[in-house]
């Protein structure tokens, strides 16, 4: 496609709206439109969308906004306006943003066979150290993270108000975190030398 230098006449023949002068711009414009919404979007209907969001913001400009000021500008003038209609449909879309063919795999952060094995393991250690404890501060670290149980309601049940409850769950927090210090602590080795 031969390069078009576009000049005042051309302009005030498009913003009188002129219909060969209008077929011309849109064929001119259309094709390099096309390659490069192509680039950017894969969607026919979306590409076609903003070929005409652009032709009809330019055309507003120079019929409703004073035109512009340097006529041999026009190309960029579109493209600039081209730009901006890509960027808000991608914004308005942006969940739906297409991915380029080349991109790599997005990373599955789910959990994988060695973090499960942790949890579990963690789970048994939990369990452990809860079985240590009395049966009044297993109960009530069952009832409050466990069961996630509202605290009046734990009050009700064990008879007690939340003062009392506040400081039944210090000791129970204070009492598992000793246990679970004793838990880690490695066995003592036992001297088998007969010394």
């Amino acid at each position: 496609m031969e390069r078009q230098v576009f000049d005042q006449e051309y302009i005030s023949r498009l913003t009188r709206g002129d219909a060969e002068t209008e077929r011309h711009f849109s064929l001119y414009f259309g094709d390099l439109l096309l390659i490069k919404l192509r680039a950017r979007v894969r969607s026919p209907q979306l590409i076609e969308d903003a070929r005409q969001e652009t032709f009809l913001r330019v055309l507003n400009v120079l019929r409703n906004k004073g035109g512009i000021q340097h006529p041999e500008r026009l190309g960029a003038f579109v493209n600039s306006v081209c730009e901006n209609v890509l960027l808000e449909l991608f914004r308005s879309a942006g969940r739906l943003q297409q991915m380029p063919e080349n991109a790599a795999e997005p990373v599955d952060e789910g959990a994988n066979a060695e973090s499960s094995f942790v949890s579990s393991e963690r789970k048994a250690a939990v369990r452990q150290v809860l079985e240590k404890l009395a049966d009044t501060d297993r109960r009530i670290l069952r009832m409050l993270f466990l069961e996630e149980r509202d605290k009046d309601e734990i009050c009700r049940e064990l008879r007690i108000d939340r003062d009392y409850l506040r400081v039944r769950l210090h000791r129970a927090l204070a009492r598992c975190r000793t246990a679970i210090q004793k838990s880690r602590e490695p066995a003592p080795v036992e001297n088998v030398a007969g010394t």
